[in-house]
């Protein structure tokens, strides 16, 4: 196939002349994107209108771009000058903005603005488009890097103490306290004998313990909320619970006469004079199953048709918890526990104890000098006398506030509405307690430092 070349007024062909070069026009792309087959079909119609020598196809200021030279046509040519001092001047914007455009092959050269057979003016008018497409580019890069560091750093301070700092509302939420505050305090209280951690500070594994206390959440939650593992999870509210018991459990105290008779609350006064000391109750506490025998029958609680751990608690007139026993098995009895885990060790003569019917522990609390008070057994009787049913008012109005503290603690600390694992109740410790014993402890201590539920006036 001869090959001539089509230039206006040229008569070389390919047959004839072996010592020139011959150039087909551009071909169009069409698989490299929209804006790269644009670029082809406007270079490829410019070429057809002036014929020359290709250039790379984003080089748009370079005067090959589409040829201009020796043409045959009088038409004004660009400049090679003003080429180079464009293309110097887009290569150091393109550095200031540290922009890294990668837009052409391997063979190819940077891009360049556009430019058309219709002269400079049509070099400059595309060239600034091209420019100011990448500019919003660029600031549109820039505002969603300032998101991402935002949403970064919110993330890493979570649950740190700014993140709780003058929101009252959101300490109450994932700690049960009423305050940022007391939170504060107690944080400085227990901090230093806090077990040192690699992967989270002492502050974030307080958060984590007070969290799981609060509002029960899987460890595998937990794991994913704090940006940790599982077993970390484990571990560290194992390491953490001992310590909120050693240093919480004496926020549990049983109260000194004196003052605990200069602050009786005036209901009590008007139904037991200052005598009462303290108003006792079992609670329970749901657990999974055992798997031994005999673990299972003492767990097992007939009351609640589950597997529980019992608690005696004791509280003073004024709402504030002054006594928890060790975990016992839910088949054992309230008279059993009264009996054997301490609490009588506490009284002393004079003192008034208020109890529900099934306390019927009046002989053991008179061997310390100490006196009862339960509601009237009305099993045998047609009804009870007025004296007894005036009684067992006082004492119903009066001792309501222990089953109300109860019901205060759970509310506060879910873990104790759900069941507790099996493990919770093994590997006690030198002094026989469990980590449902210290989770217990902690609750109750933690709820000291609320509001009292009993009115004083």
């Amino acid at each position: 196939m001869v090959v001539k070349c089509s230039i206006f007024g040229c008569v070389n062909r390919k047959d004839r002349e072996h010592d020139l070069e011959f150039y087909r026009l551009p071909a169009i792309t069409t698989t490299q994107g929209e804006k790269h087959e644009e670029l082809c079909r406007l270079r490829r119609r410019t070429w057809l209108a002036n014929i020359g020598k290709k250039s790379n196809l984003y080089d748009q200021l370079n005067p090959d771009w589409a040829p201009t030279v020796n043409l045959g046509l009088k038409r004004k040519q660009p400049c090679p000058d003003r080429y180079a001092r464009q293309r110097k001047r887009l290569l150091s914007a393109s550095a200031f903005e540290n922009r890294d455009v990668n837009l052409c092959s391997e063979n190819e050269e940077l891009p360049e603005p556009a430019v058309t057979d219709t002269g400079i003016s049509c070099q400059t008018d595309i060239g600034l488009e091209l420019m100011t497409a990448m500019q919003d580019e660029l600031q549109q890069l820039r505002v969603e890097n300032m998101e991402l560091k935002r949403r970064l750093n919110g993330y890493t301070t979570r649950y740190e103490i700014d993140y709780f700092a003058d929101n009252n509302e959101k300490v109450k939420h994932f700690t049960g306290l009423p305050d940022f505050f007391t939170l504060t305090i107690l944080f400085e209280h227990i901090k230093d004998f806090l077990p040192s951690s690699f992967v989270m500070g002492k502050f974030k594994m307080f958060i984590l313990t007070l969290v799981k206390l609060r509002l029960n959440m899987s460890n595998v939650f937990l794991a994913y909320e704090f940006d940790t593992t599982q077993p970390t999870v484990s571990r560290l509210f194992t390491s953490c619970i001992s310590t909120l018991y050693k240093r919480l459990s004496r926020l549990i105290r049983w109260p000194e006469k004196e003052p605990l008779k200069k602050t009786m609350p005036m209901e009590f006064r008007k139904n037991f004079a200052k005598k009462c000391t303290v108003i006792i109750d079992c609670f329970e506490v749901f657990c999974e199953k055992p798997s031994g025998l005999t673990a299972r029958a003492e767990t097992w609680s007939s009351y609640k048709h589950h597997h529980t751990v019992k608690y005696l608690i004791g509280i003073t007139p004024q709402g504030t918890v002054s006594y928890l026993s060790n975990g016992w098995g839910g088949r054992v009895s309230d008279k059993y526990i009264t009996e054997n885990c301490g609490f009588l060790d506490k009284l002393l003569p004079g003192d008034l104890v208020l109890a529900d019917r099934g306390f019927n522990i009046a002989e053991s609390v008179g061997m310390v000098s100490a006196e009862v008070k339960i509601p009237a057994f009305t099993k045998g009787k047609d009804q009870l006398s007025p004296l007894d049913v005036e009684s067992t008012r006082k004492l119903a109005h009066s001792r309501i506030h222990v089953e109300r503290v109860i019901g205060s603690v759970r509310q506060k600390y879910s873990i104790l509405n759900g069941s507790v694992p099996i493990s919770f109740l093994m590997n006690k410790d030198i002094e026989g307690r469990c980590v449902m014993d210290k989770v217990a402890t902690v609750a109750c201590g933690l709820v000291n430092l609320c509001e009292s539920i009993v009115n004083f006036d």
